[in-house]
């Protein structure tokens, strides 16, 4: 029989050991283990772009089974990246200022429908540390070959926007020749799909310091293969199968 001077002590050893309980399964339940999607968007640069390299969207689903031990999710993703030749090298005419990378042919934007699997290697059980996954995806690449526009001065002195072309604006004479880059947004109705495949492997950093968001870095490399050779510039070699390492920083939320 316990002791009445005795129960004071052990209502707060009860007390406390209850805390404690209910603490560590607060911590439990809101451990990354709990959240079951991660939905997010972000922008990329690659090895073979500027320093933005287009934009991504990507989902990861819990799955029910585990690998070697390690939580898996299914992972999603949507790039549009552009891509460029090595020896771009872009030009400006101090007189008019115009911008101009003399020897383009065409742009390439590619399109990177992704399926594959992303396993956790490290996670956090708290709003604090950094939660790493890896991440293998492939998928087909649909490049979109756009014509670059030049602004050519005729022999008649008038401007014409136009595809560039290696053998006619290679010619020039006083009277004509190549005045300027046409616009962005021109020639998009010239544009050829080229189709391939695609492979890449990653580390994905979870950085984020609220629960319900997702704020991280996604580091990796690429291997892409087209059908053809992309003609990117006129005077150099291009290529059909291309490699990349690349950086996306991605931000989202995540639910139970």
């Amino acid at each position: 029989m316990i002791r009445v001077k005795y129960l004071p002590v052990l209502l707060i050893l009860v007390t406390v050991s209850t805390s404690v309980f209910a603490q560590r399964r607060a911590k439990t339940e809101d451990s990354e283990e709990s959240y079951k999607k991660f939905t997010s968007i972000g922008v990329t640069t690659n090895t073979n772009s500027g320093i933005l390299g287009g934009a991504v969207l990507r989902q990861s689903s819990a799955l029910s089974s585990t690998f070697m031990g390690k939580n898996q999710y299914r992972y999603l993703a949507l790039e549009i990246v552009n891509v460029k030749h090595p020896k771009e090298l872009s030009t400006q005419d101090f007189a008019t200022g115009a911008r101009l990378v003399y020897g383009k042919e065409n742009y390439l934007f590619v399109v990177r429908p992704e399926y594959g699997r992303e396993l956790t290697l490290f996670n956090r059980h708290e709003d604090e540390g950094i939660s790493i996954s890896g991440i293998v995806a492939a998928g087909p690449s649909l490049g979109l070959e756009k014509p670059y526009m030049v602004q050519y001065q005729t022999s008649a002195g008038h401007i014409v926007t136009e595809p560039f072309d290696p053998i006619k604006h290679a010619a020039s004479s006083a009277n004509t020749g190549i005045v300027g880059a046409g616009g962005f947004f021109q020639g998009f109705g010239l544009t050829k799909i080229v189709p391939g495949i695609h492979i890449k492997t990653a580390l994905s950093f979870e950085l984020s310091a609220f629960r319900e968001n997702v704020t991280g870095l996604e580091i990796g490399f690429v291997a892409e293969a087209f059908a053809r050779k992309i003609d990117i510039m006129a005077y150099a070699d291009n290529r059909s199968v291309y490699t990349s390492g690349y950086i996306t920083l991605y931000f989202g939320n995540k639910k139970r």
